[in-house]
């Protein structure tokens, strides 16, 4: 009986490292949180919320996307155990002239955050609309064994910004 706990724990440990170290580590990946809103009243426990973040596509200069997420609230929610629902919505602008950085694929990820301690996270990915010269933003989540099909886009159509008179193509930058 005691031999069976400890590997229990064993287990959970290694599990819990294995997570920890999965996880980004990008201080890019941390998004600036705007408000939050409460949504359903807890009385004993902390309420669930709407929370609104910003955050910088670390592969373009001059977009900036924003998310609003569910945040969980009660006792689950507060001590971090509780599964976060796939209601995520996405803009991403244009706020300053825009530079492509580095190549990348169609689809790429461009930020991730877990929505649940070990199972489910949020996506935000990129790709190009090589025709129309627009950047194209995709936010989902997805889960171990199966996916949502919640999911929002946003797209940026790369403009000239104040004097600049050029605009890059994104299609010079997507990897074949």
């Amino acid at each position: 009986m005691r031999r069976d706990v400890s590997l229990a724990i064993r287990s959970a440990c290694a599990i819990l490292i294995a997570a920890a170290l999965s996880a980004p580590a990008r201080a890019a990946d941390e998004p600036d949180l705007i408000f939050r809103k409460s949504t359903v009243f807890h009385l004993l426990s902390p309420n669930d919320k709407l929370a609104t973040y910003a955050v910088d596509d670390p592969g373009v200069e001059g977009v900036a996307c924003h998310f609003t997420a569910p945040e969980r609230g009660g006792w689950k929610g507060w001590i971090g155990v509780a599964e976060e629902v796939s209601d995520i919505s996405l803009a991403c602008r244009q706020i300053g002239p825009i530079k492509i950085t580095a190549k990348f694929e169609q689809g790429e990820d461009v930020f991730s955050k877990r929505r649940s301690l070990f199972f489910k996270k949020m996506q935000i990915v990129r790709g190009c609309d090589v025709k129309r010269n627009v950047l194209v933003y995709m936010v989902y989540s997805d889960r171990l064994i199966e996916g949502s099909p919640k999911n929002s886009t946003s797209t940026v159509p790369i403009m000239p910004w104040g004097a600049q008179a050029d605009v890059q193509k994104c299609a010079d930058w997507v990897e074949k």
